[in-house]
């Protein structure tokens, strides 16, 4: 019997979407009033709790606090009423004004480009009308005369209006009264047995939206204070009238204050005869945008709520759509509910992933993706970008390595063809490879810049010879060629050996160079690691007292058994990572690891290239191709 449940789940999910968008649109003049409440509970809130600390009591503060809100509020209102009804009465008055900056737009245009293309699609208009059947005339429409309500007839409205301001002052009060017992009943709602769960979201949300809010609110009311004694001195009219026009459209992200600049820019070329005040104004929008989005932004709470610029665009529209110009005020708080939500409840992790500002795949995923997809120049930003902020140890260990271990598990499970696998380990060596040598020429300069003489090579007996020999393919040798890069060259002599010898040619080039250390690279391909023990034990049994050390750089699952695994075949070390077979394989030869204090000039001087400028890598002549290990 076919099942059903997964074709059903989709259907009863979009179902479900439907009917929410449906319910917060018939119940808006409910929804509407609690979501603005709670919004200015989350604004006044931390100013309550400092006038709770000074000895005030929790009433009180409330009072005092929402009587200072609701009368700023109304005395703005009453200002902005006036002058708005002042407006309303003189824009004729400007008529002559833009009248005379559109023709002088004109006089201007007139024989550019802007003409000639106007003049060719009046043409082409012109021909097309021609060919046209001539129509009948239009019957003349009936005239409808309506009558707007006055009087009496607009008192419903009013009255809505005034119940919806009263709600929302009401379950302010009440909501600032009753913040502790409303959070233990959400608690409660959720079950004790969430309840670290809850907490976290309740405590994260309400911490996010009020520093947003606090922080957001401040820096509006700032650039609307700015705009207001700008006009002020510009002698532009209506000043404050436009600097809190440009306050509460700042509160939409990216475009509002624009939208307000736009606004303000077209009533000063209507109320002034000449140039000089539009200039000023947009000169004036521009200056202070820029002081506050990357001077005062950035200090007081960054750019971003917690949500990706996208998400916060669509989640705008959706709601301005839905419940109108409330929506769009409200727009910003629903969505940071939404994302801390999302990240607490289980299931719900796919709209943190779409909407969350987080980043969303790993840096290392993200540069396998770009060599899947063979966009080389996307990759080499990735590492470059990365390798700004971390250490050369943590580019490879963090980014390179597992990318080629991810290739290998593709190509393992025939999820990855073998050009591609190519492609992936012939890219990344040559981004090493570039790397390398730009961190080598940084050392080179800094040693110039420091006026140090370069240090003279030691005796040749003095180095420490390691055998390092790739396990399978060019991913193993990748990796050793990165170990040698984070080895000092001046005290050890790093011998790569091919990925394509046999056991039996290992051996005897083990017998012949007589190596202090024979360093094995293998990347994990599986658990099992057969081919990485069998070379270990054939080693172990033919020579008992040599160092024997592993590295199964990008393991992550089952390193313990994969570790006891591998020494009893006869490894004498297991790294896991390039940080710790540089930390074993210096303590093996008898040298000093390399201390952080000293790591800086270390590395410039000597992690990267020896004095003559090699890499410390020394590439033993390629054996005759064999099927591996």
């Amino acid at each position: 019997m076919p099942d059903t449940s997964r074709s059903v789940k989709p259907l009863v999910a979009i179902a479900a979407l439907v009917a929410g968008v449906a319910a917060l649109y018939l119940a808006r003049g409910v929804l509407i009033p609690i979501a603005l409440a709670i919004l200015l509970t989350f604004l006044v809130h931390p100013l309550v709790g400092q006038l709770t600390r000074f000895g005030l009591g929790r009433a009180l503060s409330v009072g005092v606090v929402v009587t200072m809100l609701f009368a700023t509020l109304g005395g703005t209102a009453w200002v902005l009423g006036a002058e708005l009804a002042a407006l309303s009465v003189h824009i004729p008055a400007y008529r002559n004004n833009l009248i005379a900056k559109i023709a002088y737009v004109r006089r201007w245009a007139r024989g550019s480009a802007i003409e000639k293309a106007q003049t060719a699609v009046n043409e082409v208009s012109a021909e097309l009308e021609k060919g046209a059947t001539p129509a009948r005339a239009p019957r003349a429409a009936p005239v409808v005369v309506h009558s707007r309500p006055n009087g009496l007839w607009q008192l419903p409205t009013l009255l809505e209006g005034l119940a919806a301001a009263a709600t929302v002052i009401v379950l302010v009060i009440f909501m600032l009264i009753e913040r502790e017992d409303l959070r233990n009943r959400l608690i409660r709602l959720a079950g004790y047995g969430s309840l670290a769960t809850t907490t976290r979201a309740i405590d994260e949300a309400a911490q996010r939206i009020s520093r947003y809010l606090l922080m957001q609110s401040i820096i509006n009311v700032s650039f609307g204070v700015g705009i207001a004694v700008g006009l002020l001195l510009f002698g532009v009219p209506y000043a404050i009238l436009w600097g809190f026009l440009a306050a509460v459209l700042r509160f939409i992200p990216y475009v509002g204050v624009w939208l307000a600049a736009l606004l303000l820019i077209a009533f000063a070329l209507a109320a002034f005869p000449t140039w000089h005040q539009p200039l000023l104004v947009t000169g004036l929008f521009i200056g202070l945008e820029m002081l506050l989005s990357f001077g005062v932004e950035p200090l007081l709470y960054g750019h971003s709520a917690g949500v990706s610029q996208v998400a916060l665009l669509c989640s705008i529209t959706f709601w301005t759509w839905l419940w109108g110009p409330m929506g769009l005020l409200l727009a910003t708080p629903l969505t940071v509910c939404l994302v801390v939500w999302a990240k607490h409840v289980p299931g719900m992790e796919f709209i943190g992933i779409l909407m969350a500002d987080a980043p969303p795949i790993a840096p290392a995923a993200a540069y396998y993706q770009r060599l899947l997809a063979e966009d080389r120049a996307e990759a080499e930003r990735i590492v470059t970008e990365y390798a700004r902020q971390h250490p050369i140890e943590a580019v490879y260990d963090n980014l390179i390595l597992p990318a080629l271990s991810h290739a290998r598990r593709d190509r393992r499970q025939q999820q990855l063809p073998e050009p591609a696998e190519r492609y992936v380990w012939q890219t990344t060596r040559a981004i090493v490879e570039a790397l390398h040598e730009q961190r080598r020429a940084a050392s080179l300069e800094a040693e110039a810049g420091d006026g140090a003489a370069p240090a003279e090579p030691g005796p040749a007996a003095r180095k420490v010879h390691v055998l390092a020999s790739p396990v399978r393919d060019e991913a193993d040798e990748l990796g050793l060629v990165m170990l040698g890069h984070l080895v000092d060259p001046a005290r050890l002599t790093v011998e790569l050996t091919s990925p394509h010898l046999l056991v039996s040619e290992v051996i005897a080039r083990v017998e012949r160079t007589r190596p202090a250390v024979v360093c094995l690279g293998a990347l994990p391909a599986s658990g099992l690691a057969a081919h990485t023990r069998y070379l270990c034990k054939r080693l172990r049994a033919h020579f008992p007292d040599l160092r024997i050390i592993v590295g199964r750089w990008g393991l992550r699952e089952h390193a313990g058994a994969v570790r006891r695994h591998l020494e009893a075949a006869g490894a004498s070390y297991v790294g896991v990572t390039l940080v710790e077979t540089r930390a074993h394989l210096q303590t093996a030869c008898g040298l000093e690891p390399v201390t952080p204090a000293a790591g800086v000039r270390t590395r410039r001087a000597a992690d990267c290239s020896s004095p003559d400028g090699s890499s410390g890598l020394v590439t033993a002549p390629p054996a005759r191709p064999a099927t591996g290990v």
